[in-house]
């Protein structure tokens, strides 16, 4: 059986007793370490599971997947995911690859930052598509998300912003030279998904991420550091949310008083939140 474990946002004590017991019954337990990270290092989590944990980076889960399922029809196998299995698109073709083999799958869910950002307060069902922003280079600047963000505005949904994680990178160079010599990891914050946004909206002119424009930054979401700071995107840009992992939440061109009665707790700036809400989103 190939188990695929959802960890939770936090440490080693947010796996389920499901999780925890398949983890428990496992011949090879796989910790995959490239789209999302615990507050934790490998060696709590094999200190709470009692178990050797094998850390799957990029390269091992999308080219080497066979060493993962070796065997899996005939023993358990974990493969543990931060926040929930079905998270990334890495993962579903993963139990693509099982089912290919006959190998039977067994998911097993937990909380994600996709329904744990309730937490800042918006209702989920006000959120529209998920978007993802990258880090920007001196040659490559996308924007095509911005349309995403776009079509949520227009019908008053709110956007849920996941931010860059380069782990185990090659610089261009030595992926050039066949080097295998990796960047150190880099994990994008919430002023400099800001700072990336306001370029953008200078760009298109469109209105949609304008300085004056409210949203929600997020810190470490699910963890006893969390921290969440609602205010305008040209306010984000000098809050220090301290830590690793971040996601911004850009408010739709409407709000229910309930949530905004709920975001101003976490008001940068009350008195300016309060006026921004009352001119351009609570009618």
């Amino acid at each position: 059986m190939l188990y695929v474990i959802g960890l939770g946002l936090g440490d080693e004590k947010d796996i389920t007793v499901k999780g925890l017991e398949a983890v428990k019954s496992s011949s090879r337990v796989y910790l995959e370490a490239y789209t999302s990270i615990l507050t934790i290092g490998k060696e709590k989590l094999e200190e709470y599971y009692g178990k050797e944990v094998v850390i799957a980076d990029r390269e091992m889960v999308e080219s080497e997947s066979d060493v993962i399922l070796a065997d899996a029809d005939k023993v358990d196998v974990s493969f543990l995911v931060v926040g929930d299995p079905y998270g990334a698109t890495t993962h579903t073709d993963l139990v693509i690859r099982a089912r290919e083999l006959n190998i039977p799958v067994k998911v097993i869910h937990n909380a994600s930052i996709m329904n744990a950002i309730g937490a800042c307060g918006l209702q989920l069902y006000n959120f529209g598509q998920t978007i993802s922003i990258v880090f920007f280079t001196e040659t490559w600047r996308p924007d095509s998300f911005y349309d995403r963000v776009k079509e949520n505005h227009q019908i008053g949904l709110h956007t849920l912003c996941l931010l860059d994680i380069k782990v185990k990178e090659q610089s261009i160079e030595n992926m050039a030279r066949g080097r295998l010599i990796y960047e150190p990891p880099r994990y994008m914050t919430v002023n400099e998904a800001v700072e990336q946004l306001l370029e953008i909206e200078e760009k298109r002119g469109e209105g949609i991420c304008k300085p004056d424009s409210l949203a929600i930054g997020c810190a470490r979401i699910g963890t006893d550091t969390q921290k969440i700071v609602a205010g305008t995107l040209e306010e984000l840009v000098d809050v220090d949310f301290g830590g690793p992992l971040h996601s911004l939440v850009l408010i739709g061109s409407r709000m229910h008083e309930m949530e905004a009665e709920f975001v101003k707790e976490y008001a940068h700036n009350l008195d300016t939140f309060n006026a921004i809400v009352k001119r351009d989103y609570v009618h």
